[in-house]
């Protein structure tokens, strides 16, 4: 195979529209393992978050998580960890919790929450994680914060990702997961840079790396891997850089990319 490393966002692309993973996309992912195709899962969702699914597709998988900040072996081994600036995590908290927002953040894979309520307990069924309720965020942000999200309406969450840039500093990258989450990482992290460190861990140079998403948080694999592919349900930014788009996530896109490069 020409190529040896497919990174495969989960919303929206490993999973149909109800959250489920496809027997036949199952299928193709193991036939593709079999083949000697390295599979990894490349999320914004947290370690705890993709346990779940690595034990369905009964894979090992070295996996990119918090899109992009870290790296966890097999074995869930940090491989690779990248952590906000604590100023700019403590900026990004502030100016979350003064617009009124739900304010969530992952620090040593655990989830903090600005208060237990019906949205940040609805994301933390997401990770199977409870949240818990911080008081002293600075004190957290100093020993390191690897994501921070801001929770609203997909029309308010819009408005913010266009307004906030002016108020943060060059060292923050900032990009929607859901239309709902306006998720944080420092710049020194992305799906990009993983796949790269991903190259560096195995001797694959990016033209033998193929990427899978739907999403705005995956625009930096697509564009920089071998070959960049964008789900029929994408964003239309994703749409628009894509090398290839396969079917949609109800359609088995997954597992339709997986099946023709095994075949060619």
């Amino acid at each position: 195979m020409k190529y040896k490393l497919i990174a495969v966002d989960i919303d929206g692309t490993l999973l149909d529209s109800n959250s489920r993973l496809r027997e036949d996309t199952i299928r193709s992912v193991r036939r593709g393992v079999s083949k000697g195709l390295i599979f990894t899962i490349s999320t914004g969702r947290p370690v705890q978050g993709i346990r779940k699914l690595l034990k369905e597709l009964d894979i090992k998988s070295t996996s990119i998580t918090y899109n992009g900040s870290m790296i966890v072996s097999e074995k869930e081994e940090i491989l690779y960890s990248c952590t906000l600036k604590p100023a700019d995590a403590v900026d990004i908290i502030r100016l979350g919790m003064e617009r009124n927002l739900s304010v969530i953040f992952w620090a040593k894979n655990i989830l903090y929450a600005n208060g237990i309520n019906k949205t940040t307990i609805a994301y933390s069924e997401i990770s199977g994680v409870p949240p818990v309720a911080f008081h002293d965020y600075q004190s957290i942000a100093s020993e390191g914060i690897t994501k921070v999200i801001w929770i609203d309406t997909p029309e308010e969450i819009n408005r913010h990702e266009k307004e906030v840039g002016a108020y943060l500093s060059d060292h923050v990258n900032y990009h929607t997961s859901r239309p709902m989450f306006l998720e944080f990482v420092d710049k020194s992290a992305s799906k990009a840079l993983a796949m790269q460190k991903l190259g560096e861990i195995y001797g694959i140079s990016r033209e033998e790396m193929i990427a899978v998403g739907d999403g705005l948080n995956d625009y930096s694999m697509i564009e920089y891997a071998g070959l960049g592919v964008a789900m029929a349900n994408s964003h239309p930014e994703i749409l628009k850089i894509a090398d290839y788009v396969t079917r949609s996530n109800d359609e088995n896109g997954v597992g339709y990319v997986i099946d023709q490069l095994i075949n060619d």
